[in-house]
Formats: structure tokens, C-alpha cells, sequence
């Protein structure tokens, strides 16, 4: 079944003195999508090296029920903070797993 999930990696970048405000950010949304239809993983990662650097690891059940999450109010209302917190919008990619 794993392999007819979608993965997504999506990074955000932080302003050096909005770091802290964007981890905040960040992690208020992981419960509630963890508590989502089709969620199976959602994992925030910092980079050690680079703090600005943020990466969320997700699995969904499906396309459709990722195009839910992002449309969920918590997602958008996060989404409009992001501008004054993050050097660009969110760099967003979809993956299937191959092996």
C-alpha cells in the first residue's frame, strides 16, 4: 500500500530574525493535520546547519485528500502569515515512492 501513497517535501525558509516565529507557526499546524483525513505521516524537520531552513516530510493517502489539507482553514491561515515570516512562498514537491 505504501507505494500508492504520495509523498510531498515542503520547505519554507525563514528572514534570520523570523525564525523563531516561523518554527512557532510551524509547529501549530502538526496536530491538527496529523488529525486529518488521509494523513500518514507529517514530520517538521530544522536544519542543524542553517536554522532559516524548515522541511516538512508528509505522507498522504491520496492527491485529493492532500488538496483537503492545503485547503483546510488552519493551512491557509497559516498561509497568510508566511509572507512577513518566510523569504518566499513554500517550495512544494510530490513524490512516489519508487523502491
Amino acid at each position: 500500500m505504501s507505494q500508492a501513497t504520495l509523498r510531498v517535501v515542503a520547505r519554507l525558509v525563514a528572514f534570520p530574525d523570523k525564525v523563531e516565529e516561523l518554527k512557532s507557526l510551524l509547529l501549530s499546524i502538526i496536530e491538527p493535520t496529523r488529525r486529518e483525513a488521509g494523513c500518514i505521516k507529517y514530520e517538521l524537520l530544522q536544519n542543524q546547519a542553517e536554522p532559516t531552513d524548515f522541511t516538512f516530510v508528509e505522507e498522504w493517502e491520496s492527491a485529493a485528500l492532500l488538496e483537503l489539507h492545503l485547503a483546510s482553514n488552519h493551512i491557509q491561515a497559516a498561509v497568510l502569515k508566511l509572507e512577513s515570516l518566510a523569504v518566499a512562498p513554500p517550495d512544494i514537491r510530490r513524490y512516489q515512492l519508487l523502491a
